[in-house]
Parts: C-alpha cells; structure tokens; sequence
C-alpha cells in the first residue's frame, strides 16, 4: 500500500493534462500518481502513455461523471490517502505535506483541503473552495473568500487551519478507509456538490473536516463546464436540494424546503430578467427531477439517518447567505464568523 495516491479524473482533457500534468510529477515525488480516464474520444490516453509513462493509467471505458468515475477509480486504488484533484489544477512545491502532516497527526481528521487561489489573478482566491467550504441553514455552500460571484484577494487572512463544513472536491486529501465507509460519492448527482454531500456524510459520522492555508494551490476553474452553463446551473440546483432532502431533519424540512424551493424560484426569475431563458428553465428542470426521484432520495435519506442520526451543527452559518449578502452587505464578516 502506497501513502499517497494523487487521483486525477479525466475526460477529453487532453490540453489539460499536457499543461498540468507535468507540475503535478514534480511538485508530488512522494506520491503515486493516477490518472483515471472516463472513456474520453480525445488523444488523452496516448498522450498520457507516450509523454508520462511514470503515471499509473487507470481506463475507465465510458463516462461515469465525476462521482462514478471517481468511485471506480479509488476501488483500484490502494493508498492510505487519496488526493482528489482537478485536471486544471496547477500544484506547488511542498503542496502536499501539510496536508498529509494534518492527517497523520489528527486522527479525528477525515479530510483536508489547501488554500485554493485563482490560475487567473493569483493573488485573489477561487471559486471552487477558496479558504474552506460552509453552509448555511438552507444548504447553500459558500467559501470563506468566495461567496457566490464575489472572491476575496488573499492577504493572508485565510493561512490558519482550521475545521470547516466541507473540502472542496478540485482538490482534498482524504482516508481511503473513511472515503469507502461512507460508500463514496452519490453516483445520482453525477457531477457538483457531491463533496458536499460526501461531507455532510462525514460531519454526521463525528469525524472533522479541515482548512489548512499552509498548502496553496491554483485552480484554473470551469475546465470542463462555464460557471453559467445551463447544464451547470441544472446539476447545481438539482443536487442541492436532493442533498437538502436527504440531511435535514424531519423538522428542519417542513419550512426550510419549501423557503429553499421559493428562494431557487426566484433565481429562475433573476435568470429570466437578464434574457437568460435557458440557465431559468434549468432551475424548473432539477426541481421536477428530484420529484421524479423523490422515492430512491427518500430511501437514501433513511438509511443515512439510521446509521448517523445526529450529527453537530459547527461550521453552518444560521443566517441565510442569500440576504445577508446581496441585503446586508455581509461578506467578510460571514466568513469570518461561520456560526
């Protein structure tokens, strides 16, 4: 069994891994690196076996999306700790330490994340996990230095360690064992906000998520989908709430669905305003899914409180971050005061 295994998933990334890769190799000698293949059409797998025959090649044969090609590729893993990681990521020297140096210290830990800043402003945090992953009470994620399309430029704010509600799926170090016993991703998702989901999982179980900013990474971003691709807007609001549905307590979802479903109405409304008819029939779209699914949801939200019944509420932030950013200006101050 190897200690580290970076696992990188691919599809049709070609351009992606020949300027990535190479970093990739040089910054993680005390790594295995894979890269799993999920049936791409492009010249991926021959430019991978003739340019880095160092990497371990793992051929998936179709497009599983994110979740499943992720489940298949780590069950053909063996490592301790697995590193996911984005093909558009770009990784610096010494990345990796602090984050296995966490892991190997706190047992308690059962996955981490590095500081994420953007590829394009280097000096401003990126979308996809920034300074660490929260929620609010109706399970919007936001980051500290991102919230929604606002980033923070990093000014050593965020360089702490620290426990946070999730760690972002571009880049974590996660226990294999922990990462198995959770059964892995949620295959239904297929792709965004399956690490939330993931993670919401591993809070439930007792054990810790974590934010160290001794590790830094750049992240190009929307290599495979634009920010505002409907399809993105679709899976976002779809697995939002199937994820809503499947943790919130009986309680909790009697008036914190239906606000949800009135508030992701409204941004179809906002979609509509701007002359965006598609990205607005994409909300309409998730929420007819999950009522076309209500059934399997329902017996996965069973089954997970069975087995997790209680869980702590640390690192949800109890406002809503749709008000206090676009009504009261909250930002920052959010961030810096999750709970």
């Amino acid at each position: 069994m190897t200690s580290v295994a970076v696992v990188i998933l691919n599809y049709n990334g070609e351009k992606l891994l020949e300027r990535f890769l190479p970093l990739v190799i040089q910054h993680s000698p005390e790594a295995e690196i894979v890269v799993a293949d999920n049936g791409s059409t492009d010249k991926s797998r021959t430019l991978l076996r003739t340019q880095f025959p160092e990497i371990t090649l793992l051929e998936l044969g179709q497009n599983y999306g994110f979740c499943g090609g992720y489940n298949r590729a780590l069950a053909q893993v063996d490592a301790r700790y697995y590193v996911l990681l984005n093909s558009d990521v770009e990784v610096t020297a010494g990345w990796l330490a602090p984050l296995k140096a966490l892991l190997d210290t706190r047992p308690e830990v059962a996955a981490v994340q590095p500081k994420i800043l953007s590829l394009h402003a280097r000096d401003y945090f990126e979308y996809a996990g920034a300074g660490g992953g929260l929620i609010d009470t109706l399970g919007y994620p936001f980051c500290r230095g991102r919230m929604f399309d606002w980033v923070e430029r990093d000014e050593g704010q965020y360089d702490d360690a620290r426990p946070v509600f999730w760690t972002s799926g571009a880049c974590m170090m996660i226990r294999a064992e922990t990462f198995h016993a959770m059964g892995g991703f949620d295959e239904h998702f297929f792709a965004h906000m399956e690490e939330i989901d993931l993670c919401w999982k591993i809070n439930r179980s007792g054990k810790l998520l974590y934010y160290t900013g001794r590790s830094h990474v750049y992240h190009l971003g929307a290599g495979t989908l634009a920010y505002q691709h409907p399809r993105k807007t679709y899976l976002n609001f779809r697995n939002g709430l199937t994820m809503l549905a499947k943790h919130l307590d009986t309680g909790e979802m009697l008036y914190k669905l239906p606000l949800r479903i009135i508030l992701d109405w409204l941004a179809s409304a906002v979609f509509l305003l701007k002359g965006d008819v598609r990205n607005a029939g994409s909300v309409f779209r998730a929420h007819a899914d999950v009522l076309r699914h209500i059934g399997k949801i329902a017996a996965e939200r069973k089954r997970i409180r069975m087995r997790y019944p209680e869980y702590s509420r640390a690192n949800i932030y109890k406002g809503l971050i749709v008000f206090d950013y676009y009504l009261r200006g909250g930002k920052r101050q959010v961030a810096n005061n999750p709970r």
